[in-house]
Formats: structure tokens, sequence, C-alpha cells
């Protein structure tokens, strides 16, 4: 009676410093999330730009050429691209840009978008002044729209062995369908979207 109730109480310490430990990790993942994306920011991992209000860089004879991508998650009815392909540009020179987004729907509908850099060892020298990432954006039935990006490529590019091979850089953005805008009886059609802009709001971006 005694081995079964010694077996019993070692049960329910295992048990409660399992959830302990489980709880713990919980914790360190949710304040793991704003210093990896402070992280990204700051050093250009995974592809996350750097953010400014300006260039404060003497231009450069040197040039490089960024070509603009586009993507629209299957949950929103929208067509979205950029206005131009590519553009070849003056290292530390700033650079307005636009994508055009248009509903193809006969209702109203919010997206936002998400985006990233590549090849990700030039992240961290693009910079972005001005983007219309992570903000809702609502568009009325066949309405169509401009959204601006102005960024500009870090001269100290070339500084970096490893990266002043680049010679492209490609600027990507994927727009989705906000959770909230998704209808309930099309559940099936929700979008990965709110993962990520939870993650990057909660981060600060």
């Amino acid at each position: 009676m005694s081995s079964s109730s010694d077996f019993s109480r070692r049960n329910r310490r295992t048990a409660a410093t399992a959830f302990v430990a489980v709880a713990g990790m919980v914790g360190l993942t949710f304040a793991f999330v704003p210093l990896y994306t402070l992280i990204c920011q700051v050093t250009g991992l995974g592809g996350t730009p750097q953010v400014a209000e300006r260039s404060d860089h003497e231009v450069s004879t040197q040039e490089i050429t960024v070509r603009f991508d586009a993507n629209v998650d299957r949950s929103l009815p929208w067509d979205f691209a950029p206005n131009e392909r590519s553009v070849t540009v003056n290292l530390g020179a700033e650079y307005l840009t636009s994508y055009r987004s248009t509903n193809l729907s006969d209702e109203p509908v919010t997206g936002i978008s998400t985006f990233n850099v590549t090849p990700i060892k030039a992240a961290q020298y693009f910079t972005k002044i001005e983007c219309f990432c992570f903000v809702e954006q609502t568009l009325e039935p066949g309405q169509s729209v401009d959204m601006p990006v102005t960024f500009f490529v870090d001269p100290a590019i070339l500084e970096d062995e490893l990266a002043n091979d680049v010679k492209t850089i490609t600027l990507s953005y994927t727009f989705y369908r906000t959770l909230d805008d998704i209808p309930d009886e099309e559940p099936e059609i929700i979008s990965q979207a709110d993962t990520v802009l939870t993650t990057a709001r909660l981060g600060g971006t």
C-alpha cells in the first residue's frame, strides 16, 4: 500500500514538473516573438529589410537592380501586381515605386500584406522608407489603388564580403484576406495570414 502511494505521489510530482516546464516554454515562446522580430529588423535575418525615415547615405555610382514580385493568397479575390517589374538604382539613392491592387469581387474586401527580400544576405542593406505592409487595406467592389513603396539600398553592401556579389535584389509581397473579413460560411478559405501578422504585430512592426 505504501509502495503504491509513493508511486502515485511520484507520478503527481512528475506531472506537475512537466506542466511547469511546458508553461515556461510557452511563456518563453511569446517573449521570444518580439525579440526575434527585432533581431530580424536589425540584421535582415529571414529576409526582413531595415526601416528608416530617409537615406542619410552618400549616393554611390555603383548600381543594383531591384525586382518587384507580387503574390495573392487564394482567400483574397484581388488582382495585385507591381507597376514596374524591375528598376536599376544607385546605391544610397531613394526610389519610389508602387504596386496596384484591384478588388475583383462584388463586395468590399479587406486585405493585408507581408513581405520579404531575397537573397537573404542582402536583406539588411535593403531599407524601406514608406511601405503598405502590415496595414489593412479595404477596397470597394471593382476599386483599384496604387500602393507606394519608397526604399534605398545601403552602399555598405559593397563592404560586405558575403553580399558584395549581389547584383539583383527581389522585393516580394503577398496579400492575404484578413481573418475577420472571411465569410463565416466559407471556413475552408481561412488564410494563414493571422499567424504571420500576429507575430509581426507582437514584434512592433
